[in-house]
């Protein structure tokens, strides 16, 4: 049987065309997703238990007419993944989606839809600023409702995940790392190439590159958007998701403690977002001559990297500490 496939073409030998990011519009439309599925996604059922007693009803309604239960769903509710994309940027930019590129991808929905689904999406597009108002509202909705209670977990698996993968391309190769993301992905010609069930496309990616993104919630298949205005960009199964990844914290904690000690193991759990020495003091409830010698140690094991900025020093974990992280979930 011949094999579809959506094809990346890279200019030969660079390294930069490839680079990774994360999406909270893709983790939230994926939420929704599993949300009407409960059935086929068992890896989700602990995340499912913590939340679906808050799920906002007419919020998860109108999302699940927008994204179905599975196939095509309109680009613009995900902007463009990067490494330091956060969920409050992602809402903001829906707020001013552009109503034209909207128009064009609520158009895809109609044609791919039937029945209720197909008249509500049309409704959408007879008043699209109103749409637009309506689907940020609900998009904040149910971010505050699904993941913001879980996103500190979810988020330390996405950039363990992207942590991993950097490595990979010094010890193996492009190519290696990118035939390791899914059985479903493999490094052909230059060229990254993504099985697809239905259809084949050629993407002349030489000078724009695509985006590789891990997913917690989008299941254990790989996904990609082609058409423009979007960037080239490949979602795949992040390492490390068990049932438990949305109930484990404090496992994760216990576990990062018997190797580094409570306190460093506190602060490098901590450590996903730049801070001062003295909010690291702070937040560990220590002297800061304490947490300055913790962060002293941890930056010389390569856990955590320090940069200067104006009169303060500010500390993040580093690609080792992400792995370390990450790895720590795993059973």
């Amino acid at each position: 049987m011949e094999r579809n496939f959506a094809e990346f073409r890279l200019a030969p030998g660079d390294i930069s065309a490839i680079r990774f990011g994360v999406s909270p519009g893709h983790e939230l439309c994926h939420a929704v997703r599993v949300l009407q599925r409960p059935d086929e996604h068992p890896l989700q059922w602990g995340w499912l238990r913590s939340v679906r007693a808050n799920v906002p009803r007419d919020a998860f309604e109108l999302f699940a007419v927008l994204i179905g239960e599975r196939g095509y769903f309109p680009d613009f509710l995900t902007t463009t993944p990067t490494w330091d994309l956060e969920p409050a940027d992602e809402a903001a930019r829906l707020g001013e989606a552009p109503l034209g590129p909207m128009a064009v991808d609520l158009r895809k929905v109609v044609v791919r839809s039937a029945g209720h689904r197909r008249d509500a999406v049309e409704r959408m597009l007879a008043d699209l600023p109103l749409a637009r108002r309506l689907i940020a509202d609900a998009w904040l909705e149910l971010w505050a409702a699904l993941l913001a209670p879980v996103w500190t977990e979810l988020e330390r698996i996405l950039r363990a995940d992207i942590a991993v993968r950097a490595r990979r391309v010094a010890t193996d190769g492009l190519g290696g790392m990118v035939g390791g993301l899914h059985r479903a992905i493999e490094w052909h010609d230059d060229a990254v190439r993504v099985e697809l069930r239905l259809h084949s496309e050629v993407l002349d990616c030489r000078g724009s590159g695509i985006v590789l993104v891990p997913s917690v919630l989008g299941g254990t298949g790989c996904s990609v958007l082609t058409e423009p205005p979007a960037q080239p960009t490949v979602f795949y199964p992040a390492q490390g998701v068990t049932e438990r990844w949305a109930t484990d914290a404090a496992a994760l904690a216990d576990a990062l403690g018997a190797l580094l000690g409570p306190a460093r193991a506190g602060i490098l759990l901590t450590s996903h977002a730049p801070r001062t020495t003295s909010q690291v003091a702070a937040d560990a409830s220590l002297a800061l001559s304490t947490a300055s010698h913790h962060l002293t140690v941890l930056r010389e094991a390569g856990l955590i990297v320090s940069r200067r900025e104006g009169a303060r020093m500010l500390h993040l974990r580093a690609p080792l500490g992400e792995a370390l992280v990450g790895s720590a979930r795993v059973p």
